[in-house]
């Protein structure tokens, strides 16, 4: 048996930066209003024909396996994590093993949104622990902002998504106390529809039925989301799952050094740092500059931490998420 670690971090967020009084040229809103409720000052949204979620995941993908300090040729899985992939299939972690001039690994898509990479490493560090893998590449990367109503209408959700693309090499790990320590992962199905995006989707609303109807109308093929009912459900089970993580390894709050949470909301993030009584070193966000990129937030936040040295050797960094599905998780990392 072996742990599995994170040797190499990247990320990429497109240059194009959208600020608050930006958006308020297209939506009735302003800078006070989306700070007050989200904490988000700007976000980053792709220039069409510049930036794809595969290109960006790339683009993240080159730093970490630099950073890595292992070769293309030694990547021997690819787990891609995303809610919004290039084409409706092939999933992009084939493009990933494409553009990246990768062996004929194998590549697995995850689509659980906001807990996506979560459950990527989740899914990669259960492969390197058996003996199956020795270097796995793990992308978080989405495109939001070609699929929001730009409109009044959609501003509680439009107002909140960014753009961008983490990345993580995840190695084999011989030293049983360094590495990914636990993973701990829900689902409840019973909320899934206060915070999805209807169509397209062969259930309900395929591209056929969009086309007939050409309703202008129609916002099945726009995210929907219960704002308050989500918020709710997430304090509750950011509050478990780190609870829960922590009780697996017989750790207590006092020994976290770095809580990644994912960024939702910053409103979301100060409460649970309140409510688990960490300081502002002990938390890191930066939703206040890329806004909630979904997949991609937790691994842009946790490079960020890294780069600033704010994560040392032997520190224990904490990863937990709560999003569409509903679906949540934590990891838990002796670093």
């Amino acid at each position: 048996m072996y742990h599995s670690k994170i040797t190499g971090l990247g990320f990429y967020v497109p240059d194009n930066i959208v600020t608050n009084d930006e958006l308020s040229k297209k939506i009735d809103t302003n800078d006070e209003w989306i700070q007050e409720r989200t904490g988000i000052k700007e976000r980053r949204h792709i220039i069409r024909g510049e930036d794809t979620t595969t290109s960006m995941g790339v683009k993240a993908a080159e730093i970490a396996i630099e950073r890595a300090k292992v070769a293309k040729e030694d990547i021997d899985f690819v787990v891609f994590a995303t809610l919004s992939p290039d084409y409706y299939f092939p999933g992009p972690g084939v493009l990933v093993q494409r553009d990246l001039g990768l062996r004929t690994v194998g590549a697995l898509d995850v689509r659980n949104q906001c807990s996506g990479f979560v459950y990527a490493l989740s899914v990669a560090d259960q492969y390197i622990k058996t003996g199956m893998y020795k270097n796995i590449l793990v992308i978080g990367s989405e495109v939001h902002s070609t699929g929001l109503d730009m409109t009044t209408r959609g501003r509680s959700v439009s107002v909140i998504f960014g753009d961008g693309a983490g990345a993580a090499v995840l190695s084999r790990e011989e030293d049983l106390s360094k590495g990914i320590l636990s993973t701990h992962l829900h689902s409840e199905g019973q909320h899934a529809e206060e915070l999805a995006l209807i169509a397209p989707g062969m259930g309900k609303r395929w591209i056929t039925d969009v086309i007939a109807d050409n309703d202008p109308n129609d916002e099945s093929y726009y995210p929907y989301m219960n704002g308050q009912f989500v918020f709710k459900n997430a304090v509750v089970r950011f509050s478990e799952v780190i609870n829960e993580g922590l009780k697996a390894n017989n750790l207590e709050v006092s020994d976290i050094n770095m809580l990644v949470p994912h960024q939702a909301n910053l409103r979301i993030s100060q409460f649970i740092q309140g409510k688990f009584k960490l300081t502002d070193d002990q938390v890191y966000n930066n939703i206040q500059k890329y806004g909630n990129t979904t997949a991609a937030s937790i691994p842009i936040a946790l490079t960020e931490a890294w780069e600033k040295g704010k994560i040392k050797d032997g520190d224990l960094v904490v990863l937990a998420a709560f999003g569409s599905g509903f679906t949540w998780g934590s990891v838990i990392i002796r670093w």
